[in-house]
């Protein structure tokens, strides 16, 4: 199917019990940038459709956040692309936010909620090097795959502890990118902790050679 000069695909993606139904992009070789607002962000032709496609970290969080304790927290998923483990959540009636930077997020986004839950997820578009929060804090912030570039590590770190209450749980899940020891080095100096474990993840096609971080303060 075509979709605004784009082609995409629809997926159900299984998680635990949970069918998760999805609008994604057909592959990576897509690109849609109307009155050049992707390209005035600073996302060239090969960033653009990263937010649209499935990736095996965004499953690792999202089947971690089937059964993770939520019970009286709030919630944000960081570059949640097309938010899957926000949209567990979101059925698990978790109080939960998503943010992204990429324009056509927040579209994918709606929709997907209107295919598995009549709950909107709340969103807003941010850049990690914001310097202001605009909304109110967060119990706890996740992400996957959120480190894949050196410069991420101190505006991924500041932008974390913009939005982190003073007690606050991060959990990362991190495709061994090379940038995850700096992140932590740098998170420590917000007051939060780290440690590492591997997931077992034999829902995945192949195995994952990554890590969950996991830090609190």
């Amino acid at each position: 199917m075509i979709q605004n000069n784009y082609k995409i695909k629809y997926e159900t993606v299984e998680v635990g019990t949970l069918d998760i139904h999805l609008k994604t992009l057909k592959n990576k070789q897509q690109f849609f940038d109307k009155n050049n607002v992707a390209q005035k962000l600073g996302i060239s032709s090969a960033q653009w459709p990263i937010f649209g496609v499935l990736w095996d970290a965004g499953k690792v969080l999202a089947n971690l956040m089937l059964t993770y304790e939520i019970k009286g927290k709030r919630i944000l998923e960081l570059g949640c692309g097309l938010g899957l483990a926000s949209l567990v959540l979101n059925k698990r009636e978790a109080n939960i936010t998503a943010t992204d930077y990429h324009p056509e997020v927040e579209n994918f986004l709606k929709y997907n909620c209107s295919l598995n839950s009549k709950k909107l997820i709340p969103y807003f578009q941010a850049s990690w090097d914001a310097t202001k929060a605009t909304v109110e804090k967060f119990d706890l912030i996740i992400g996957s795959d959120v480190l894949y570039e050196r410069t991420h590590v101190n505006l991924l770190s500041s932008f974390i502890n913009l939005y982190a209450n003073k007690n606050c749980e991060v959990v990362i899940i991190d495709p061994l990118r090379g940038n995850h020891n700096a992140f932590c080095k740098k998170m420590g100096t917000f007051g939060f902790s780290a440690r590492k474990e591997k997931p077992i993840a034999n829902y995945l096609a192949k195995a994952f050679k990554g890590n969950i971080l996991y830090l609190n303060r």
